[in-house]
């Protein structure tokens, strides 16, 4: 049979072979003549009866074969086929010694039996060995491990899937942070399902348990810090600083601390260009140690010269010399680099700074190098045009606006044109301030203006020119030690009134006064303290010339302030101020130089300025001695992520005639303020009650400024 269908076979492909022409003979069949008419009539009988046997040979080869029916002829094959073989027997092979086998394992998965449970969550627990010294970092490493914990961060949903999907992550996560502390044979034993000895059905929904054997923690074998023994006789305190030792135990959080440690030390001995590169911890199992290999190249050490300024003619380099910290001469310390950017950033003339130091000489084997610091500069907007509008109960509207060029006078030479128009004040000036003068962090300041002042205690229309030269606190830098001095020179037409609220002859007054500040700032915050103190003092010898008359006096004040945290949202603040004017007589005194007390950052409740002896209308004459005290609790709450925090207060205050206080007269008020904690400073709403107000004292008064009262 296989050789006819063979011969078959070779017959078609010999029919399929043939040139395409040959296809195109007079007697090649068409399809047509092959399909019988039967077929065409009724295909499915047609079908049914089969193919039809031309001869018996063609009849057999219809019958099916049996397994033991012989083989047509194959006249191709030569070669006779076997008979009656035997095949031998295969030994069976013997067990190799180095065969793999596979763990049978008979029992449960094992657990710490006597160990201390932490239960994280409902669904999550970690099970460590009753013995703390095995794992003193349990606590931290509890904050840690559920702070990235998947199990923590998704839904309960009782979904077991679930489950065992982020418990085999947070197996890798605990093996992770095991790593961490130096455990590198630590084992973590994962179980979803049952993390007590009860059932599973016994739980309230499906839970995982992790529990973990930290093993021997390694230590520090060999450390290889590269080339900084090459610093010298620096070498010992670089090294000290950084503070990792052979048998140490290994963290590997305190391996990248101690790295920033020691460029930190490298920056602030000299070594502006030194390079570390990221350290590696070799870890042998066999020793149960890690040998931590951080490359370091110090470079020269140098000392600093100066300052140079990409762009002298908007800021010089002498200028930025001056302002920086160091002389020349010292050793560099990087942060002196970048309290220098701060400070130029700080003139407000910059929108960036880039500081880069560059050898002007190569250090020596016995001396240093040396370096200057380039500055590249790129300017801010110069010019701002400001306005602003208000409203206070006691004060009327307000509208005040400015404009000013910061560098019109380089270097740091402002020029400012300023204007008040308001119910109680008007004012139109013009400032003068150069910034750094003569030294960091100095201001000379000339102010020239002209205004009207109406208040319920005097009408005054003055003309000023001041001239001030201070180093005080600023919002970017704050200072332990504040001063002040300058000369102020004043002619001013002011008038009291009458019992009819009518305003009396106007006198004219000139003055001439030096006044002198000092402030210790111990406080932790300029705008927001939380701790600490503040003392300052004012004094300021004058000189007045009224009608002829001249008089002299000093007026003096003293302001101290304290504040106190009390738990973790609540902040004690109190403060005093008391202040007198010696030497003249009170009908001597100009009304705008005397002493009154009331306002926002004075007794809260009253009008600004109008706490004092009263004249028969009711209004405040002013006076030559003051002592307020105020009280505070600044309480935080939750709201808005505890941005918003509320204030009870109570201020008192009292302004005498005399030059030394005699409280006959004391005015009180209290209220409620609300802080809104900006991130810059508090934004701050205080709502103030008179709790004994005068004939024409308001029943409520509204504050609203930055910062803090006091």
């Amino acid at each position: 049979m296989i050789a006819r269908t063979s011969t078959a076979l070779a017959a078609a492909l010999a029919v399929l072979a043939q040139p395409l022409a040959a296809q195109g003979r007079q007697d090649t069949p068409r399809l047509e003549d092959l399909i019988p008419d039967a077929a065409v009539e009724n295909p499915e009988d047609w079908a049914a009866q089969g193919v039809p046997a031309d001869d018996e040979a063609d009849a057999q080869a219809q019958q099916p074969l049996g397994p033991d029916a012989a083989l047509d002829p194959m006249p191709l094959v030569t070669i006779p086929w076997p008979e009656d073989i035997d095949l031998p027997q295969l030994a069976p092979l013997e067990p190799d010694e180095d065969e793999i086998e596979f763990v049978q394992f008979e029992e449960q998965i094992p657990r710490i039996t006597t160990g201390s449970e932490e239960r994280i969550s409902d669904e999550l627990v970690l099970v460590f060995p009753n013995e703390r010294s095995l794992f003193p970092q349990r606590e931290e490493f509890i904050t840690r491990f559920t702070s990235l914990s998947t199990i923590e961060d998704l839904e309960d949903d009782d979904n077991i899937a679930r489950l065992a999907a982020q418990a085999r992550a947070d197996e890798e996560l605990l093996t992770q942070l095991l790593q961490v502390y130096g455990y590198f044979d630590a084992q973590v034993i994962r179980t979803v399902g049952q993390v007590d000895d009860a059932t599973d059905a016994d739980l309230d929904r499906p839970a995982v348990r992790f529990d973990i054997v930290p093993g021997q923690r390694y230590t520090v074998g060999a450390i290889d810090l590269g080339n900084l023994e090459s610093t010298g006789d620096q070498y010992p305190s670089l090294r000290r600083a950084y503070d990792i030792e052979v048998g140490d135990p290994i963290s590997l959080d305190t391996i990248e601390e101690e790295q920033f440690d020691l460029d930190i030390a490298l920056g602030e001995s000299g070594y502006p260009f030194a390079e570390i590169d990221a350290p590696t911890l070799l870890v042998d199992h066999a020793r149960t140690e890690g040998d931590i290999d951080m490359p370091v190249r110090p470079g020269g050490r140098y000392v600093l010269r100066n300052v140079v300024s990409s762009d002298s003619d908007f800021l010089s380099s002498r200028h930025l010399t001056r302002i920086a910290r160091w002389d020349e001469g010292d050793i560099y310390r990087r942060s002196d680099e970048m309290d220098l950017r701060r400070a130029m950033l700080a003139t407000g003339l910059l929108g960036s700074v880039e500081l880069t130091p560059v050898v002007v000489e190569e250090p020596t084997a016995t001396e240093p190098g040396v370096v200057d610091i380039e500055a590249e500069l790129t300017q801010a907007p110069l010019r701002t045009l400001a306005g602003s509008i208000g409203f206070g109960t006691e004060e009327g509207i307000r509208l005040e606006g400015s404009w000013e060029h910061r560098n019109l006078f380089p270097p740091e030479g402002m020029l400012r044109v300023r204007g008040i128009a308001g119910t109680q004040e008007q004012l139109a000036g013009v400032t003068f301030r150069k910034n750094n003068f003569k030294g960091r962090d100095r201001i000379l300041t000339v102010d020239a203006f002209a205004s009207t002042i109406d208040y319920d205690a005097y009408d005054a229309r003055t003309a000023s020119l001041i001239g001030t030269y201070e180093r005080v606190s600023t919002l970017l830098f704050q200072k332990a030690f504040s001063w002040s001095m300058g000369v102020e020179l004043v002619a001013s037409q002011e008038s009291e009134r009458d019992a009819d609220g009518t305003d009396l002859q106007r006198e004219t007054y000139f003055i001439a006064a030096l006044p002198l500040y000092a402030q210790l700032d111990a406080s932790d915050d300029l705008l927001d303290p939380t701790e600490g103190w503040r003392l300052s003092g004012r004094l300021s010898p004058e000189i007045s010339d009224n009608e002829g008359v001249q008089s002299f006096y000093v007026r003096s004040q003293v302001d101290a302030s304290f504040y106190q945290s009390v738990g973790e949202n609540t902040v004690l603040a109190g403060r005093v101020r008391v202040a007198s004017i010696p030497g003249a007589p009170l009908e001597a005194i100009a009304p705008s130089r005397r002493l009154y007390a009331g306002g926002g950052g004075s007794v809260r409740g009253y009008g600004y300025r109008e706490i004092g002896p009263l004249n028969n209308t009711g209004d405040p004459l002013g006076g030559r001695s003051l002592v307020e005290v105020s009280a505070e609790a600044r309480i935080g709450t939750g709201l808005m992520d505890g941005a918003i925090s509320v204030v009870p207060f109570i201020d008192a205050g009292s302004v005498g005639l005399d030059p030394i206080p005699d409280f006959d007269t004391i005015k009180y008020g209290a209220g409620i303020g609300v802080r809104y904690d900006t991130g810059f400073g508090p934004l701050r709403l205080d709502v103030a009650f008179p709790l004994n107000p005068g004939p024409n004292d308001n029943w409520v008064a509204v504050y609203v400024a930055l910062g803090q009262a006091f």
